[in-house]
């Protein structure tokens, strides 16, 4: 006789296992709603053990989903839409979301092209990822499916967006300075013309004020997002009396350290400096390693791709939302 060959497990078997309610084991399963860290680890083991494999085709077709989502970037280098990317992907892998990612780079006319090759796929939604945190236009008015903006916000204001705190970002990066003591605190940061600039710009003005002190050298120094501003930047900043800058960016602030340590000056003792970004391939490099901003980006991610998953639901959340950013302190403000 032919043996006969075992049931496939079920996901009344996996909630029986846990010992839990088979829409709390589904909840788990998939990585939505409200659940218990140990509750779903359990029904996550009792998964594991009974090698329980969801029967994609047959949700889909109860649903009216593909289980499919599309993943549409700007970011041509990648430096901050990466780890956004990283984040979201993490979070449909939980879901067992297939993901679909396209690249614009850019341009728009390559965007409306993936747009139309997304939508033809039948993806139950979309996580659009900017290059930088300047608003950018709506699609969501023409597209059939939901959509969340990440790191670069949509102007229109019904959209669902996440972007870092730049504001609050800057604010804990002063705050961190005056409370090791540091009275002549100078900002040297990117070009005008970017969000992203102007919001750190306001937190620093912000924070400076409320201690009841001036930018130190005036006006914050807007220029380029490179090491070479930077260092142009510390031939201005170096003319006036500081104890402390805060930089726009880990680039800027790598440039700066470099020209305040060929002009003889000590960092931290002489001069503090804190950039932004936590791009370790600078920070962490530097010497001494950089004091920095991280805008948790891949929390970002993972944060909009919950959401998009609420919005698949019908429950959207319109709006700008402001992720928080944390700092991380190094040598560059405290000594080892």
């Amino acid at each position: 006789m032919t043996p006969q060959r075992p049931r496939a497990a079920t996901i009344n078997d996996v909630a029986a296992r846990a010992g839990v309610s088979i829409a709390t084991a589904s909840k788990a399963l998939n990585g939505r709603g409200q659940v218990r860290d140990e509750t779903r680890q359990r029904v996550l083991e009792a998964a594991q053990e009974l090698a329980f494999q969801p029967n994609a085709a047959a949700r889909s077709l109860i649903s009216g989903q593909t289980r499919t989502v599309g993943l549409l970037t700007s970011d041509s280098v990648g430096r901050f839409g990466i780890p956004v990317l990283l984040g979201a992907e993490d979070a449909f892998g939980a879901g067992e979301m297939a993901v679909m990612l396209c690249d614009a780079r850019g341009d728009s006319i390559r965007e409306q092209h993936h747009l139309r090759t997304l939508l033809a796929r039948r993806v139950d939604g979309l996580i659009v990822v900017g290059e930088s945190t300047d608003p950018r236009p709506s699609i969501s008015r023409n597209v059939p499916v939901p959509v969340v903006y990440a790191y670069a916000p949509s102007d229109d204001p019904d959209d669902v967006s996440f972007v870092p705190d730049d504001v609050a970002g800057a604010r804990t990066a002063v705050q961190h300075l005056i409370t090791l003591g540091r009275r002549r605190i100078a900002h040297v940061t990117g070009p005008t013309h970017y969000r992203a600039a102007q919001d750190r710009a306001e937190g620093v003005k912000s924070a400076l004020a409320e201690a009841g002190l001036e930018p130190a050298g005036g006006e914050p120094m807007f220029g380029a997002w490179s090491q070479r501003w930077g260092r142009q930047a510390a031939e201005l900043v170096l003319r006036h009396e500081v104890d402390a800058v805060m930089c726009g960016s880990d680039q800027i602030a790598a440039g700066f350290i470099e020209a305040a340590r060929e002009r003889g000056h000590r960092i931290p003792d002489d001069i503090a400096v804190v950039g932004y970004d936590n791009w370790e391939v600078l920070s962490a490099e530097t010497r001494p390693p950089l004091t920095t901003i991280d805008m948790n980006l891949e929390r970002l991610g993972r944060t909009a791709a919950q959401h998009l998953f609420a919005a698949i639901d019908g429950k959207a959340t319109p709006g700008v939302h402001r992720m928080p950013c944390r700092l991380v302190i190094r040598e560059s403000t405290v000594p080892a």
